[in-house]
């Protein structure tokens, strides 16, 4: 536990560059006491950190300070390159020269044990140059031009302000400030179909999150069956606690989920193996775009065998 105090430690003192023993007693939830040995335990191993007393003292690292290899096991260093080989997965949107440099400084084997790849089959080029893209204006703060597919608009041109990577549930999305909107949007990658990076920059901002469970209980839920068959696709798209297995072998799913065009096309994307159980209304509504679809391609000018 110490260990990992003292990392922690070292590691707060590298972003913040100054702060207090208070301050410190405070976040890791010790006392003031314990602190001030920690300090002695890094200055001892030959971190220089060094405390100042009076009005406009604290504790600080040297300047010219490296974080050394000696402050992580072998276990933290194996995670941080794990991390790194991910990020490296997305081809340009991380310097591979980094990576190499970290695993001879931990001097730990470069073999990989596993691979990591978020760009689409057959699309790495130009998903690999939209990331790169929108993390250079993430980091730059700069404005960029797109043209989104929503879910009422197809090629709607935007300006916004990317503020953070997000990578959920099997996709990455950009949170960003909207222009035009005025407001604060998450954008899917996948639907950003053109990009430009404007010379045009922002000032830093914090995208605004939901309070914890928030979000995913003011989703209404929703109740669908099964058939047994379908187990690989409702495994893939629900978590296992929303799913309960029937005596029959159906499968009985209640999740929250946005009653949106978007919960249309997905539970349409099941095909006659999807039932809503609740909310009634919904079946009403994809039943009546089922007709529509029916009715455009051909209706009951089937061919029969």
């Amino acid at each position: 536990m110490q260990e990992s105090r003292l990392f922690k430690i070292v590691y707060y003192l590298l972003n913040k560059g100054r702060t207090t023993a208070a301050e410190l007693a405070g976040k890791f939830e010790v006392s003031v006491r314990t602190i001030y040995r920690d300090i002695d335990a890094l200055s001892e191993a030959g971190i220089p950190i060094y405390a100042e007393t009076g009005r406009n003292g604290g504790i600080s690292l040297m300047d010219e300070f490296v974080l050394d290899r000696v402050l992580l096991s072998e276990g933290e260093r194996q995670e941080i390159l794990a991390a790194l080989q991910s990020l490296a997965a997305v081809g340009n949107a991380f310097d591979k020269s980094a990576l190499d440099k970290l695993t001879a400084i931990f001097r730990l084997p470069s073999e990989n044990w596993y691979e990591v790849d978020f760009s689409r089959w057959g699309e790495v080029t130009r998903d690999n140059e939209k990331f790169e893209t929108l993390k250079r204006a993430v980091l730059c703060h700069r404005c960029v031009r797109i043209c989104y597919v929503g879910a009422y608009k197809v090629g709607s041109a935007r300006t916004i302000r990317p503020l953070k990577l997000l990578y959920k549930s099997r996709a990455w999305y950009v949170k960003a400030y909207c222009t035009e909107k005025q407001d604060f949007r998450l954008f899917k990658l996948s639907r950003i179909l053109s990009w430009e990076l404007l010379e045009e920059a922002f000032e830093p901002m914090v995208f605004p999150e939901p309070p914890a469970g928030e979000a995913g209980e003011s989703l209404p839920p929703v109740v669908l069956r099964f058939p047994g068959e379908m187990a690989y696709r409702v495994y893939d798209e629900f978590e296992g606690g929303q799913i309960q297995v029937q005596e029959d072998g159906d499968l009985l799913v209640t999740a929250p989920m946005p009653q949106d065009p978007w919960l249309t096309g997905f539970l349409l994307s099941f095909g006659p193996r999807v039932q809503v159980v609740s909310p009634v209304y919904l079946r009403d509504i994809l039943a009546a775009q089922a007709k529509e679809i029916y009715e455009k391609n051909g209706g009951s000018g089937l061919c029969t065998m």
